[in-house]
C-alpha cells in the first residue's frame, strides 16, 4: 500500500510491540483497521460522486468519439467506405458456371486428400501398436 516490503512492516511491529506494549497493541490494531476502512469508503464514495458527475455532464461520450478519432486505422476505414458509399456489405453474387465448377473440384480433391491422409494416420498407429510389447510382459 504505502510500498513497504515485508521486513518493514516487521520492523514496524517490533518497534510498535516496544512503544505501545503488548497490552494496548490489539486495541491499536483495531482502531487503525476501521480508520482504514473508513478512510476506504469515502474513497470509494468520492470515486462514484466523481463518476456520476461525469456521467451527467457527458464525458464518457466525448471520451469515446475522441478515442475513435484517435485510432487511424478505424478512422480511415470509416470515412473510405463513407467516401465510396459502402456503407453495407455488398451483396454475394453468385459463382460463374466455371468458378462453381472449379470449386467444386477443389473441394473433392481436399476431401479426398483427407481421407487419404486420415488411412495413413490409421495404419501408422497399426503398425505403432503391433511393434508396442504387451502390457505386464516383463521379459
Amino acid at each position: 500500500m504505502f510500498g513497504l516490503g515485508m521486513s518493514e512492516m516487521v520492523v514496524i511491529g517490533i518497534v510498535a510491540l516496544i512503544v505501545i506494549g503488548p497490552k494496548d497493541l490489539p486495541g491499536l490494531f483495531r482502531t487503525m483497521g476501521q480508520f482504514t476502512g473508513k478512510a476506504r469508503a469515502m474513497a470509494r464514495e468520492f470515486s462514484r460522486a466523481m463518476e456520476a458527475a461525469a456521467d451527467d455532464a457527458g464525458v464518457k461520450d466525448v471520451s469515446k468519439s475522441l478515442k475513435a478519432a484517435a485510432n487511424p486505422q478505424k478512422f480511415g476505414v470509416d470515412k473510405l467506405k463513407e467516401a465510396t458509399g459502402m456503407t453495407e456489405a455488398p451483396a454475394k453474387e453468385p459463382l460463374s458456371p466455371e468458378r462453381a465448377a472449379m470449386k467444386e473440384k477443389m473441394s473433392d480433391a481436399m476431401a479426398d486428400a483427407a481421407r487419404e491422409r486420415q488411412a495413413r494416420e490409421a495404419a501408422a498407429k497399426t503398425v505403432a501398436e503391433a511393434a508396442e510389447p504387451p502390457k505386464g510382459d516383463t521379459t
